[in-house]
């Protein structure tokens, strides 16, 4: 399997790219950068692409466990190198969920399998760099 974007420019720093399955989205730099902010920086998606794959992983296992719970928020916190080019040097994923008496182990193995066993986008970073987690349950 494979997948594939378009990404085509629309002007200044702005691109629209075609990301399949009818789903588009722009993406552009700040004024600082010669753009005009139309949409969210490529580094950011990067979070949002670890977030997302480890979130739905989680969702998907706690469904299976029978564990409910009334919120679910993850998030991605990337420190970035101060050289150029900078990139994502760690990346930190905070789970936090909320309800009534959440079995905390059922949630750490949910964690643990996505992050060692099913999401692509954690394995592809763990090549890379430091990727570290923790779990805030509240009621």
């Amino acid at each position: 399997m494979e997948h594939e974007i378009n990404l085509n420019w629309l002007e200044n720093m702005s691109f629209e790219g075609d990301l399949g399955n009818g789903h588009k989205m722009i993406i552009d730099a700040g004024p600082e950068s010669g753009g005009e902010n139309k949409g969210p920086r490529p580094k950011p998606l990067l979070l949002m692409a670890l977030a997302g794959c480890t979130g739905m992983d989680v969702v998907s296992l706690l469904k299976k466990m029978r564990v409910e719970y009334e919120s679910f928020t993850i998030k991605v916190k990337g420190k970035l190198t101060e050289e150029h080019p900078k990139y994502y040097e760690s990346m930190h994923i905070t789970y936090a969920i909320k309800g009534k008496s959440i079995d905390h182990e059922k949630v750490e193995k949910a964690v643990s399998m996505s992050k060692e066993r099913y999401c692509g986008v954690s394995a592809l970073f763990q090549k890379a760099i430091p990727l570290t987690y923790d779990i805030l349950i509240t009621e």
